[in-house]
């Protein structure tokens, strides 16, 4: 047994020098952050995009799915539109920089969403409609440093994003953990400015489409009632031509 001892102590000894040194070489540096945001912000999007997804909702009381199509120019603007059910197809939502409508087919009218609504429901699920348009960004809107976690996988990074003052969000501030090996998320944790976890959304499924690698499945978990929103990527293009007028009040009207 002394012999087996003193044979293993200098791989261990080797295994963990090993180990400091990857340690070292992979710190989460100011730089890095910045640009572990910024990747994560643009994820889904590039200079244009274009694909299909589907909304899954769940409550204690209803489920439904929504079926949709949407298009992006970088990081101002998105457009939405609705397929299926049938009772909301048409709906579209749009927007263009700091301004956002909704379509209503129903009433054909188009109602302007006021900045304090971005942190509304977006048709009744646990996405927010800033969730889904992206008008506050976390590279230009928070500030962000390494965080501290309990029972931390050394497989990850993590990040603690602060949202900048005078800014209607109303998150305290959002942890997020990333892959250390290619930086893509694995999840989002949302907090209250008494620091109360308020929701978490988790990235899984992690798809090629367009020769980008993305979790093609995020599935929003809020913490103060049952239920879940999971939205699935069936279809991602990127630097796609898109038609003049995309991003208009009179496309957002346009019938399928």
């Amino acid at each position: 047994m002394r012999r087996f001892s003193l044979l293993i102590l200098p791989i261990m000894a080797a295994q963990l020098l090993l180990w400091c040194n990857v340690s070292a070489a992979d710190t989460l540096t100011e730089k890095r952050i910045e640009t572990i945001i910024q990747e994560i912000d643009e994820l889904y999007r590039s200079e244009t995009s274009r694909g299909g997804m589907t909304m899954e909702i769940v409550t204690p009381n209803w489920e439904r799915t929504l079926e949709m199509s949407f298009w992006s120019e970088g990081m101002e603007k998105t457009l939405i539109r609705i397929h299926s059910p049938a009772k909301e197809r048409g709906v579209g939502t749009l927007r263009i920089e700091d301004e956002m409508w909704n379509y209503l087919p129903k009433t054909n009218k188009v109602i302007k969403i006021p900045p304090s609504m971005m942190m509304s429901s977006w048709m009744g699920s646990d996405f927010t409609n800033d969730d889904l348009v992206k008008e506050f960004s976390l590279f230009e809107d928070y500030t962000y440093e390494a965080a501290t976690v309990d029972n931390p996988d050394t497989s990850l990074l993590y990040i603690d994003c602060i949202p900048r003052e005078d800014l209607p969000i109303v998150w305290g501030h959002i942890v997020i953990a990333a892959r250390r090996s290619d930086h893509l998320p694995v999840w989002q944790r949302y907090y209250d400015e008494k620091d109360n976890l308020m929701r978490i959304l988790e990235y899984s499924e992690y798809t090629t489409f367009d020769n980008r690698t993305i979790p093609a499945v995020m599935t929003m978990l809020p913490q103060d009632e049952d239920g879940k929103t999971v939205v699935r990527y069936t279809s991602l293009e990127f630097d796609v031509d898109l038609p003049g007028g995309t991003f208009s009040l009179r496309n957002l009207r346009t019938p399928e």
